[in-house]
């Protein structure tokens, strides 16, 4: 069986973000980039499944600039089999990225397509939902544990009252939670072999598809500075700020 990982380019999750003076979005110079955290979580999961014996080839796939491919390399120095690079400029919103993966999906036939919950720059977590709902695939999201079977895939969730664990017929869509394993470090012999591994690079227009934005941003500004906090000495003092200062109670 094969495995389909989609992974993205964001901002480090160390870094702290800085918006341009003219507010027209997030200043990327001289910004480290790296991984999204959940994306590397699902590369962990379909390498751990190729160990196990019940993956045959892991492919990871990313939609951005050509600057993505250090990403891929990331991935491929994990242990990832091959890379694809969908070679954009800009940015591209969930709705394009999940057209574009259900083209990929169409040429490398997986088993099934697991990725991160949501990328950390934009928090949206709609892409995996989109290419289910593109793909006509059953979908499983937010998993903290995962178990491929024959024919279907056991995923453990978490949801309001708890943990909910269901079976996902195959082909199927997975989106990972933190909570599901803590992802390998690429050791130095395979950062090498990595350089070697094929990385194919292609763009939107050879899948016949439109990845311009439906959404326009306005501006882009960082939030208010938050008040800083008082002490009281008691209960009533407590009541006495709520009652008349916070308009609380």
């Amino acid at each position: 069986m094969k495995v389909l990982v989609p992974i993205k380019r964001v901002i480090d999750y160390n870094v702290k973000i800085r918006v341009k003076p003219d507010g027209s979005g997030v200043d990327l110079d001289n910004v480290k980039m790296s991984m999204n955290p959940f994306d590397e979580i699902a590369i962990e999961a379909a390498l751990q499944l190729k160990e196990a014996g019940k993956v045959d080839e892991v492919v990871i796939a990313t939609i951005g600039v050509e600057k993505s491919q250090d990403v891929l390399r990331t991935g491929l120095a994990m242990g990832a089999d091959r890379a694809i690079l969908v070679q954009v400029e800009g940015e591209v919103e969930p709705l394009g990225i999940a057209k574009v993966l259900a083209k990929i999906v169409g040429d490398e036939e997986p088993g099934f397509v697991i990725l991160g919950k949501q990328a950390i720059d934009d928090d949206a977590s709609q892409t995996g939902q989109m290419l289910s709902a593109l793909l006509g695939w059953g979908q499983a999201t937010f998993a903290s544990a995962l178990q491929l079977e024959e024919g279907y895939v056991r995923v453990t969730q978490e949801v309001d009252a708890g943990l909910q664990t269901i079976d996902v017929a195959l082909p199927a869509i997975v989106t990972v939670d933190l909570r599901l394993n803590t992802p390998r470090y690429a050791t130095l012999p395979n950062v090498m072999k990595a350089k070697r591994k094929p990385l194919e690079v292609i763009t939107p227009a050879d899948f016949g598809v439109d990845t311009s934005p439906r959404n326009t941003v306005l501006e882009t500004y960082e939030p208010p500075a938050r008040a800083g906090g008082i002490t009281v000495q008691n209960v009533d003092e407590l009541v006495e700020k709520l009652k008349n200062q916070a308009g609380v109670i």
